[in-house]
Protein backbone atom coordinates (compact mmCIF):
# COMPACT_ATOMS: atom_id res chain seq x y z
CA UNK A 1 0.00 0.00 0.00
CA UNK A 2 1.17 3.00 -0.76
CA UNK A 3 2.30 6.13 1.93
CA UNK A 4 -0.74 7.78 3.53
CA UNK A 5 0.11 10.69 2.38
CA UNK A 6 0.36 9.41 -1.12
CA UNK A 7 -2.42 7.59 -1.04
CA UNK A 8 -4.68 10.41 -0.05
CA UNK A 9 -3.59 12.87 -2.38
CA UNK A 10 -4.25 9.76 -5.25
CA UNK A 11 -7.64 9.97 -4.43
CA UNK A 12 -8.83 12.94 -2.78
CA UNK A 13 -9.59 14.62 -5.93
CA UNK A 14 -10.56 12.92 -8.75
CA UNK A 15 -11.69 14.12 -12.56
CA UNK A 16 -13.02 11.55 -15.24
CA UNK A 17 -14.51 12.83 -18.77
CA UNK A 18 -17.16 14.91 -17.49
CA UNK A 19 -17.20 14.19 -13.26
CA UNK A 20 -15.36 15.84 -10.26
CA UNK A 21 -14.93 13.53 -6.89
CA UNK A 22 -13.98 15.28 -4.02
CA UNK A 23 -14.43 14.73 -0.27
CA UNK A 24 -17.46 15.29 1.11
CA UNK A 25 -18.02 18.72 3.10
CA UNK A 26 -19.85 20.10 5.95
CA UNK A 27 -21.71 22.35 3.89
CA UNK A 28 -23.16 19.23 0.89
CA UNK A 29 -25.83 18.95 3.40
CA UNK A 30 -28.24 20.78 2.11
CA UNK A 31 -28.14 18.44 -1.35
CA UNK A 32 -27.49 15.70 1.00
CA UNK A 33 -31.10 15.95 2.51
CA UNK A 34 -32.39 16.76 -0.49
CA UNK A 35 -31.13 13.64 -2.30
CA UNK A 36 -32.28 11.58 0.41
CA UNK A 37 -35.59 12.86 0.34
CA UNK A 38 -35.97 11.68 -3.15
CA UNK A 39 -39.22 8.47 -3.45
CA UNK A 40 -37.00 7.48 -6.03
CA UNK A 41 -33.72 7.27 -4.94
CA UNK A 42 -35.37 5.69 -1.57
CA UNK A 43 -37.59 2.94 -3.67
CA UNK A 44 -35.26 0.18 -3.42
CA UNK A 45 -34.41 0.33 0.24
CA UNK A 46 -35.96 -2.24 2.14
CA UNK A 47 -38.25 0.49 3.77
CA UNK A 48 -38.23 2.60 1.09
CA UNK A 49 -38.65 5.58 3.64
CA UNK A 50 -36.62 9.35 3.09
CA UNK A 51 -33.98 10.01 5.09
CA UNK A 52 -34.85 12.50 7.84
CA UNK A 53 -32.15 15.67 7.72
CA UNK A 54 -30.81 14.46 11.14
CA UNK A 55 -29.95 10.95 9.07
CA UNK A 56 -28.26 12.55 5.95
CA UNK A 57 -26.14 14.99 8.46
CA UNK A 58 -25.61 10.91 10.48
CA UNK A 59 -24.16 9.77 6.92
CA UNK A 60 -22.22 12.87 5.84
CA UNK A 61 -20.35 12.56 8.92
CA UNK A 62 -19.95 8.74 8.64
CA UNK A 63 -18.48 9.70 5.33
CA UNK A 64 -16.22 12.32 6.36
CA UNK A 65 -14.98 9.67 9.18
CA UNK A 66 -14.09 7.38 6.93
CA UNK A 67 -12.02 9.69 4.67
CA UNK A 68 -9.95 10.71 7.93
CA UNK A 69 -9.87 7.05 9.29
CA UNK A 70 -8.95 5.03 6.13
CA UNK A 71 -7.83 7.79 3.68
CA UNK A 72 -10.46 6.93 1.22
CA UNK A 73 -14.10 7.06 1.21
CA UNK A 74 -16.82 8.55 -0.51
CA UNK A 75 -16.65 11.08 -2.85
CA UNK A 76 -18.89 13.85 -3.28
CA UNK A 77 -19.86 13.74 -7.15
CA UNK A 78 -20.13 16.76 -9.13
CA UNK A 79 -21.08 17.66 -12.72
CA UNK A 80 -20.08 20.73 -13.87
CA UNK A 81 -19.88 22.21 -11.03
CA UNK A 82 -23.25 21.58 -9.52
CA UNK A 83 -23.50 17.99 -7.26
CA UNK A 84 -25.41 15.08 -8.81
CA UNK A 85 -24.71 12.58 -5.97
CA UNK A 86 -22.01 10.72 -3.65
CA UNK A 87 -20.62 7.38 -4.20
CA UNK A 88 -17.30 6.06 -3.73
CA UNK A 89 -14.90 2.34 -2.04
CA UNK A 90 -15.16 1.99 1.67
CA UNK A 91 -14.20 -0.59 4.26
CA UNK A 92 -17.27 -2.44 5.38
CA UNK A 93 -16.73 -5.07 8.70
CA UNK A 94 -16.65 -8.57 7.51
CA UNK A 95 -16.60 -7.61 3.77
CA UNK A 96 -13.17 -8.87 2.03
CA UNK A 97 -12.46 -6.03 -0.28
CA UNK A 98 -13.62 -2.67 -0.51
CA UNK A 99 -18.05 -1.79 -1.15
CA UNK A 100 -18.31 0.54 -4.14
CA UNK A 101 -21.78 1.95 -3.65
CA UNK A 102 -23.32 5.16 -5.42
CA UNK A 103 -26.20 7.50 -5.14
CA UNK A 104 -27.16 9.78 -7.96
CA UNK A 105 -29.69 12.54 -8.04
CA UNK A 106 -32.55 10.66 -10.42
CA UNK A 107 -32.18 13.79 -12.72
CA UNK A 108 -28.82 12.53 -13.95
CA UNK A 109 -30.08 8.73 -14.21
CA UNK A 110 -29.97 7.48 -17.44
CA UNK A 111 -26.71 9.62 -18.89
CA UNK A 112 -24.17 7.38 -18.22
CA UNK A 113 -22.79 9.32 -15.67
CA UNK A 114 -22.99 5.89 -13.34
CA UNK A 115 -20.76 3.89 -15.33
CA UNK A 116 -18.41 6.68 -15.80
CA UNK A 117 -18.35 6.97 -11.84
CA UNK A 118 -17.79 3.16 -11.54
CA UNK A 119 -15.20 3.37 -14.01
CA UNK A 120 -13.01 5.83 -12.25
CA UNK A 121 -14.06 4.33 -8.73
CA UNK A 122 -12.45 1.02 -10.18
CA UNK A 123 -9.45 2.63 -11.49
CA UNK A 124 -8.48 4.21 -7.58
CA UNK A 125 -9.50 0.85 -6.11
CA UNK A 126 -7.30 -1.38 -8.41
CA UNK A 127 -4.48 1.56 -8.64
CA UNK A 128 -3.42 3.75 -5.39
CA UNK A 129 -5.52 1.47 -3.21
CA UNK A 130 -4.51 -1.56 -4.38
CA UNK A 131 -7.60 -3.43 -3.64
CA UNK A 132 -7.80 -7.35 -4.26
CA UNK A 133 -11.37 -7.49 -4.89
CA UNK A 134 -14.76 -4.62 -5.02
CA UNK A 135 -17.74 -5.26 -4.17
CA UNK A 136 -21.51 -3.82 -4.76
CA UNK A 137 -24.71 -4.46 -2.91
CA UNK A 138 -28.11 -4.19 -5.54
CA UNK A 139 -31.03 -4.82 -4.37
CA UNK A 140 -33.34 -7.27 -7.03
CA UNK A 141 -35.46 -4.25 -7.53
CA UNK A 142 -32.56 -2.15 -9.02
CA UNK A 143 -32.12 -4.08 -12.33
CA UNK A 144 -30.23 -0.65 -13.69
CA UNK A 145 -27.77 -0.85 -11.00
CA UNK A 146 -26.40 -4.33 -11.70
CA UNK A 147 -26.44 -3.59 -15.94
CA UNK A 148 -24.12 -0.83 -14.28
CA UNK A 149 -22.05 -2.90 -12.02
CA UNK A 150 -22.14 -5.98 -14.85
CA UNK A 151 -20.57 -3.96 -17.86
CA UNK A 152 -18.12 -2.65 -15.71
CA UNK A 153 -16.90 -6.32 -15.25
CA UNK A 154 -18.42 -7.10 -12.05
CA UNK A 155 -19.91 -10.90 -11.77
CA UNK A 156 -23.18 -12.14 -9.35
CA UNK A 157 -21.44 -14.15 -6.63
CA UNK A 158 -24.30 -14.78 -4.15
CA UNK A 159 -27.55 -13.57 -2.92
CA UNK A 160 -27.28 -12.37 0.83
CA UNK A 161 -29.55 -10.92 3.58
CA UNK A 162 -28.91 -7.22 4.23
CA UNK A 163 -31.23 -5.34 6.79
CA UNK A 164 -33.53 -7.96 6.10
CA UNK A 165 -34.04 -8.39 2.56
CA UNK A 166 -32.55 -9.97 -0.46
CA UNK A 167 -29.50 -8.39 -1.69
CA UNK A 168 -27.39 -9.68 -4.70
CA UNK A 169 -23.48 -9.50 -4.16
CA UNK A 170 -21.40 -8.58 -7.38
CA UNK A 171 -17.94 -9.02 -6.98
CA UNK A 172 -15.06 -7.36 -9.28
CA UNK A 173 -11.37 -8.19 -9.43
CA UNK A 174 -7.91 -6.51 -10.79
CA UNK A 175 -7.42 -7.26 -14.51
CA UNK A 176 -4.43 -9.79 -14.92
CA UNK A 177 -1.66 -7.87 -16.74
Amino acid sequence: MSEPSQQHEAVASRRSSRLVLRIPRPDDLDFLVALFQRPELVAHRPHPVPDTPAASAERLARDIAHWRQHGFGRWAIEQSGAPIGFGGLTAKPGVEGLNLSYHLDPASWGRGFASEFVAEALAVAFGPLRAGRVIGLVRPANPASRRVLEKSGFVFEREIMLEGAPTQQLARFPQAN
